[in-house]
């Protein structure tokens, strides 16, 4: 084999090497890998953007940033049977899901005070929860 055709065959083989480790050690949400510490870190991003008042200039960002900590968290700790059975993620799970399922239906619109206060109440049960490693 020519040196010339082994070149680009190594260069690109390190390009799929570096992006490889780039994209599996970030998380755009900043998530950790420590369920606790990352559960805890999404409910409270998450009661921010429930709490943002319904006039406030940068709703849509913070809707946008709320979106990918769910689909983050979910797609980081949907398939971890360590904590995929925990009543926390059950519970997280289904908030998440509620939220997600507003957000992509009816976009910027504020969220109607009976899914924020079931969210929050949710949100609650999650933390007692992991208080008692649930």
């Amino acid at each position: 084999m020519k040196v010339k055709s082994i070149i680009p065959r190594l260069l690109a083989l390190l390009l799929v090497v570096v992006v490889g480790l780039v994209g599996c050690t970030s998380s755009p949400t900043g998530l950790t890998g420590n369920y606790t510490e990352d559960t805890i870190a999404v409910v409270e991003k998450l009661t921010t953007a429930i709490d943002l008042p319904d006039d406030a200039p940068n709703r849509q960002e913070v809707q946008e940033q709320a979106r990918d900590a769910i689909n983050d968290y979910i797609s980081r700790y949907r398939k971890d049977d360590k904590n995929s059975g925990l009543r926390s993620f059950t519970t997280m799970q289904t908030a998440l899901n509620s939220l997600a399922g507003y957000y992509n239906s009816f976009g910027a619109r504020p969220l109607p005070n009976n899914l924020k206060e079931r969210v929050k109440q949710e949100f609650r049960q999650v933390e007692l929860a992991l208080k008692r490693n649930a």
